[in-house]
């Protein structure tokens, strides 16, 4: 049988990447540059004027607290959820492992309806929480516990794999040598999981700065309390102020853009310190 010539390998080898850069640049890089290029159409002192008038400064900082709430609550839970489902056994297991994923599929705006439901002033739960000064829903609680939800997933499936992977006789020397769960847990395991963990909570991270349907419904749109940069940015449009919309969006896009690239690092250093 003969071969195909090499010069025709080439040419579908050109086409194809050919393809694949073109896609990206038309759904990718051509968009980012557009919204830079008209960002800084006015000016590099219109852009920081429209960052740093109070509204828009005050939506990045409660955008960046909230991620990072619940990037620091995630790490924890979801490294813990990770655990229980690798190392125990358990009825219904395999539909726990299935919901982890839920929050991938679901629509974000029937998240935050679920949680009004859940914790609304009119519900049992919210009633009994308003009684002991505790606001959820309208208030920034409201928007970490929306990012907990839609971001849950991120480390768990991170880490997951990587426990599974891990050699259990790494434990058992560890146990051999004296050593307490808690003590093989901290100085044996958890260098091994910190990159995926790291991994976990930077793509959390990133997708809780750009989160809006869940939580416009969980905390509104109040300025200077629980309006965040995607709401914030929604209303600048709505209000016939693209200027403003596109320099808190260009924050956010350099924000994912940089959490990117340190995920690109982490995902490296967890391939060396696997080798």
């Amino acid at each position: 049988m003969q071969s195909r010539p090499t010069h025709s390998i080439l040419t579908g080898d050109v086409i194809l990447r050919t393809t694949v850069f073109s896609y990206v640049g038309l759904l990718v890089i051509l968009p980012i540059l557009v919204i830079s290029f008209r960002a800084f159409a006015l000016g590099f002192g219109h852009l920081l004027s429209d960052i740093f008038q109070p509204q828009a400064l005050y939506a990045l900082r409660l955008t960046f607290v909230c991620a990072f709430a619940m990037a620091v609550i995630n790490a924890v839970t979801g490294t813990l959820m990770a655990w229980v489902l690798v190392k125990y056994t358990f009825p219904g297991k395999s539909i726990v492992n299935s919901l982890i994923d839920l929050p991938f599929a679901l629509p974000t705006n029937v998240t935050g309806v679920m949680l009004v439901v859940l914790y609304g002033p009119v519900s049992l739960l919210g009633k009994y929480l308003k009684v002991h000064g505790i606001e959820i829903i309208y208030a920034q609680p409201g928007i970490v516990l929306a990012l907990l939800f839609v971001t849950f997933p991120f480390v768990v499936r991170s880490v997951q794999p990587v426990l599974m992977g891990l050699d259990k006789e790494i434990e058992e020397a560890a146990a051999t040598l004296g050593a307490r769960k808690l003590q093989t847990f901290r100085k044996v395991i958890l260098p091994h999981l910190l990159p995926s963990i790291l991994t976990g909570v930077a793509l959390a991270f990133s997708r809780a700065l750009g989160e809006f349907g869940s939580v416009v419904v969980v905390a509104g749109n109040i300025p200077m309390k629980t309006q965040v940069a995607p709401v914030f940015i929604y209303g600048e449009i709505e209000s016939y102020n693209p200027h403003g919309a596109l320099a808190v969006s260009l924050v956010l896009l350099i924000s994912s853009l940089l959490i990117l690239m340190l995920l690109h690092a982490l995902q490296r250093w967890g391939r060396e310190r696997g080798t």
